[in-house]
């Protein structure tokens, strides 16, 4: 991809995802994720309906006239987008691929994040840690992040998603909010996931086609495993082949659920052919 195509694909995400940001997900994303305590800002006269307990009397004291303590949320955060950029990313059989729909969540999510005047971070994974990007905040780092997640070229094409929480803990010492958006074609992640959530406040986001669900009857097909690439030739028009198929993927979803139920994090599903601003809206409203 040369400069000009990017720079006109950055900015057609940038439009897209900063304008669901600016008038849907900035005031779910502000109510959803709370900061960090609440800070004292200032004392002023006490008013009808006031908290008495936040009188300040030294100060009442001194005026021989009520004034209160006014807090203010400490708003700054720290988001944290670990993402997968295995080779199954680069599967779809409908408009997009995976990876088209994790990279418009993602720069939704971090133009989000801006809003609130957050930090954004980023994690590229496959079954190794490809790229970190330490937080900052601004929309020229966002912009660097969307050209990261639209260009950049994995070393592997295998999924390690227990890798990546693990270097995670590793360089985010204080708590996060993080997303980690992945199809989750993986396995053995639960114990890092639970000790990971255990530190921060952790959303995963399956991205998914419609044809993984279920293999269609078209006959004897080759196949290739995008991550391993190996080509195998598969039965379709076998029911037994094809329910096998559906009852192994089936696993995995429910793996990729009770991981996150059992350790206290969120998860949402979306499928590339449909609107993951409903799912988003939806859980941020559930979260809120």
């Amino acid at each position: 991809m040369d400069t000009k195509e990017l720079l006109k694909k950055v900015r057609k995400i940038e439009i897209k995802t900063r304008r669901l940001s600016d008038h849907i997900f900035g005031g779910e994303y502000h109510s959803t994720f709370k900061g960090r305590g609440m800070t004292f800002s200032e004392v002023r006269q006490y008013q009808f309906g006031d908290d008495v307990r936040n009188i300040d009397w030294n100060v009442t004291a001194r005026y021989s006239e009520p004034f209160v303590k006014v807090f203010e949320e400490e708003r700054e955060l720290t988001m944290m987008l670990v993402v997968d950029v295995s080779g199954s990313g680069l599967f779809g059989t409908r408009n997009s691929f995976k990876k088209d729909i994790i990279t418009e969540i993602a720069a939704t999510l971090a133009f989000s994040a801006t809003q609130n005047n957050d930090k954004i971070g980023l994690i590229l994974f496959s079954d190794t840690i490809e790229l970190y990007i330490p937080p900052k905040k601004g929309r020229s780092h966002v912009l660097r992040i969307i050209r990261e997640l639209l260009e950049f070229e994995p070393k592997s094409q295998k999924t390690d998603i227990s890798e990546a929480l693990s270097f995670l803990s590793k360089v985010m010492k204080k708590k996060a909010i993080v997303f980690v958006l992945s199809d989750f074609i993986a396995e053995d992640y639960q114990r890092t996931l639970k000790i990971t959530s255990g530190r921060h406040d952790v959303t995963g986001i399956r991205v998914y086609d419609a044809r993984e669900e279920e293999i269609p009857n078209l006959g004897v097909v080759n196949m290739q495993d995008e991550e391993t690439g190996k080509t195998i030739l598969v039965d379709t028009s076998s029911r037994s082949v094809r329910n096998s198929y559906a009852k192994h993927y089936r696993e995995r979803v429910d793996y990729f659920q009770e991981s996150f139920r059992k350790s206290g994090a969120g998860n949402l599903s979306a499928r590339v052919d449909e609107s993951y601003v409903k799912k988003l809206l939806g859980y941020f409203k559930m979260r809120g």
